[in-house]
């Protein structure tokens, strides 16, 4: 059988409320607040007699809010990729014949892929980074099609110390790489014709 016992304490001009319950399995429990407090956990605690803690009591996970304001991330301000100007400039700068001679004639995939994303930041200025899929369309249009998993492997993989990605990879979310200070000193030295000895 559970007991109620309250008692008002004023101090002051400030009333302190408390209240003890001793509940069904011997547990006493003491409640110290204001009259209104008290009372609230008192209604909640009775109107469940059940359970040995008043339901709306219990732990819950909170809900996620959907429409809170995240942060917005860095890769998703600005412009988006002009892919058929990266294009342009892989053809037309001036390193463009010992692109063709050192890269796109040649069958190394790890060149393929870093090549759009040093011309990014070569002659774009960095302006952003490039995902998988946009790789594999830049690639389509060279006429070296690298397919987006294989690109999406590759980058995650070997090219993963030349390249930097804007947040944690994970399954159906894109992630936007940028070449990093080591991407750039590898791919000119394949461009310079200095062989790759790792």
């Amino acid at each position: 059988m559970e007991q109620f016992n309250a008692a008002e304490l004023s101090i002051g001009n400030f009333i302190m409320a408390k209240a003890s319950i001793r509940l069904v399995g011997g547990t006493s429990v003491e409640i110290d607040g204001s009259p209104e407090e008290v009372s609230r956990i008192l209604a909640l605690y009775d109107g469940n007699r059940t359970g040995s803690t008043p339901k709306q009591l219990r732990r819950t996970k909170a809900p996620t809010p959907k429409s809170i304001d995240a942060p917005v991330p860095a890769s998703d301000i600005g412009t988006s990729p002009d892919l058929p100007e990266i294009v342009n400039l892989i053809k037309s700068c001036d390193e463009a014949e010992a692109i063709d001679a050192k890269i796109l004639d040649k069958a190394n995939q790890l060149g393929r892929i870093l090549l759009p994303l040093y011309i990014v930041h070569d002659h774009l200025g960095d302006a952003y980074g490039l995902t998988s899929g946009e790789i594999n369309q830049i690639t389509k249009e060279l006429g070296i099609p690298i397919s987006r998993s294989n690109a999406s492997t590759t980058l995650s993989g070997v090219a993963s110390r030349y390249v930097v990605g804007d947040k944690i990879r994970r399954k159906g979310q894109a992630v936007r790489y940028k070449i990093s200070r080591r991407g750039i000193q590898y791919l000119k030295g394949v461009l310079a014709g200095a062989a790759d000895k790792k």
